[in-house]
């Protein structure tokens, strides 16, 4: 497992996210209840989920420091891990002080009011914005990710969803491809290539980009159409 998972930083987040967005959502459920039932019930589990929201943010923080420095990464995505991590810095702070406001109302006996629910808020909105940014590490720039599948041939039989949806829209437009193409061949062949075919041809290509093959560099980097990190080609 730990050659698939080489540190345990994406585990502990997703427990970060979880406890503290549910103790902020009984805190408003609390406030909403006043005095009726439910209203103390709705306090204990707020406070708890908080509470142990709170060690495992620090844990979170701390794996997510190793993985900073110890993910492989290029220049771009070195970037978009610090704005990540910078992001994180933020909302750890403010979620001692939120864990801190909250221990002591409950060890003054005081009422939740409307200043600690705006800034309970304003950590989860720090939360989910610091959350998109780790996600977008994974999902734009690839880091910690093994391998991306290939792009299969739509002929070999594997057929997604979409797809069957749109299988007639396909063959209604084949044959207007079909004289598409007889247009295209009757016509004479340009002379030179695009400057993109032309660079192609010529660039000795070691890193391609999984979903548009035709982005190639000699070296590693980011895709310039969709910002996906560009994976080694096989011989």
């Amino acid at each position: 497992m730990i050659e698939i998972i080489p540190n345990l930083h994406p585990i502990f987040v997703h427990f970060t996210v979880a406890l503290i967005s549910t103790a902020i959502g009984f805190f408003l459920l609390a406030k909403l209840l006043g005095n009726r039932p439910f209203h103390e019930q709705c306090l204990i589990l707020a406070r708890w989920n908080l509470w142990i929201g709170t060690v495992f943010a620090l844990i979170t923080v701390i794996t997510g420091i190793f993985a900073y420095n110890s993910v492989a990464h290029d220049t771009p995505s070195h970037a978009a891990m610090t704005e990540h991590r910078n992001w994180a810095f933020a909302t750890f702070a403010v979620l001692l002080l939120t864990t801190l406001w909250s221990g002591w109302i409950f060890y003054a006996k005081k009422l939740i009011k409307l200043p600690f629910l705006a800034f309970a808020l304003l950590l989860l909105g720090l939360l989910f914005s610091t959350a998109w940014h780790g996600g977008e590490l994974v999902y734009r720039y690839g880091l910690g990710v093994m391998s991306l599948p290939a792009a299969e041939d739509h002929t070999s039989g594997h057929v997604h969803s979409g797809e069957m949806k749109s299988s007639d829209s396909h063959t209604q437009d084949e044959h207007q491809h079909d004289e598409h193409d007889e247009y295209n061949q009757s016509m004479p062949k340009a002379k030179h290539d695009s400057a993109l075919e032309h660079a192609n041809k010529h660039l000795d290509a070691k890193y391609v980009c999984p979903m548009h093959p035709k982005v190639v560099s000699d070296k590693p980097g980011s895709c310039s159409i969709c910002g996906m990190f560009l994976v080694k080609k096989t011989p």
